[in-house]
């Protein structure tokens, strides 16, 4: 639909009426009509980022996976190629909206939120950007797009079954290249072993196996727009919170070091943050069971510093139970390695 504006959830203005959710984000953008479109807003995307960006990374994947579909849409590859760029051209619609509402300075959708939020982290691999970009897509996006298509088309979802599993063999290739691309070689071999066990827990075809039960649910919900929402809602918190795991800073983060007392040199670099296991200084032994881990003590004219004090305690709010959450102070963030964004 030439000139159509989409909304905060990505499907036109028009189809508001009909659609099951409504996403957190107000920015606007005119939806692609071909996916000949979606292929040039890509490359504008990809133009307009540093290559090292984590957004930048995810696009030019995309971009892959975009042209190998269109390239595919004239033969005889799709039973439906109709159906099948016009789900592309929708599909592509949440991406594009999502990076509308960064650069408004708005919050995308939980589940990209991770992405946007960590793309400069000088600890995360490219590899896992690209990971967590298509699980957003893929897990959150992919079965509104898909839903979003059949109200379009006035088809059930089944008339799409065939030429949707079709794609997973396609993807299955352009994730090997990609991951044959971006994983580390043996010069960064010691952080080589945690990222190989952080992407065995991930796989587009598992992802697109669980959106598709996802279309099955949300077109079963649709005569029931509050449970649809709320359908919909879940998946976008659980797609955001896996996302963070995907980002988990596996290298060297100097700011991160510094802010925890640990040494840099270079004969003696940093080793990167292992969930589970606690970090210290090299060239020292852990403590033993049962003993007071040892506290770095400064000079007494040494000047305290916010990168050089331990996190001190917060007192809880008045009339705040005992059983209450207080939330974890950044320094304590940063020094266990974990996403704070």
């Amino acid at each position: 639909m030439p000139g159509t504006t989409m909304a905060a959830d990505g499907t036109p203005v028009a189809m508001l009426a009909a659609n099951t959710v409504a996403a957190p984000v107000t920015a606007h953008v005119t939806a692609p009509v071909t996916v000949e479109e979606v292929v040039g807003r890509l490359r504008e995307i990809g133009a307009g980022l540093p290559p090292a960006d984590g957004v930048a990374v995810f696009n030019r994947l995309y971009l892959t996976v975009t042209e190998a579909v269109r390239d595919r849409l004239g033969g005889s590859y799709f039973a439906d190629p109709a159906a099948m760029a016009e789900l592309d051209t929708v599909f592509a619609g949440r991406y594009l909206l999502a990076v509308a509402a960064d650069t408004a300075g708005q919050e995308p959708p939980a589940c990209w939120r991770p992405l946007f939020a960590l793309r400069a982290h000088p600890g995360v691999h490219p590899l896992q950007f690209a990971l967590a970009g298509m699980n957003a897509h893929i897990q959150h996006d992919l079965p509104l797009a898909v839903v979003d298509t059949c109200l379009r088309r006035g088809c059930e979802p089944a008339g799409l079954a065939a030429d949707y599993h079709r794609i997973n063999g396609l993807l299955a290739e352009v994730e090997t290249a990609v991951r044959e691309e971006l994983m580390p070689g043996p010069d960064v071999l010691e952080r080589a072993e945690p990222l190989t066990h952080l992407l065995g827990v991930w796989s587009v075809e598992a992802a697109r196996e669980g959106a598709w039960s996802a279309v099955q649910a949300l077109w079963e919900l649709r005569a029931v727009p509050t449970a649809a929402r709320a359908f919909a809602a879940a998946l976008d918190c659980s797609a955001g919170l896996l996302g963070h795991a995907l980002l988990l800073p596996l290298g060297p983060h100097p700011a991160r070091d510094a802010a925890c007392g640990a040494p840099r040199t270079a004969d003696a670099p940093a080793a990167p943050a292992v969930p589970g296991k606690a970090l210290h200084a090299p060239g020292t032994a852990p403590n033993a069971p049962g003993k007071a881990p040892d506290v770095p003590r400064k000079a007494p004219d040494a000047p305290r510093t916010a990168a050089g004090r331990l996190p001190e305690a917060r007192n809880r709010p008045a009339g705040e139970g005992e059983g209450a959450r207080a939330r974890p102070d950044q320094a304590q963030l940063e020094c266990s390695g974990l996403p704070s964004a």
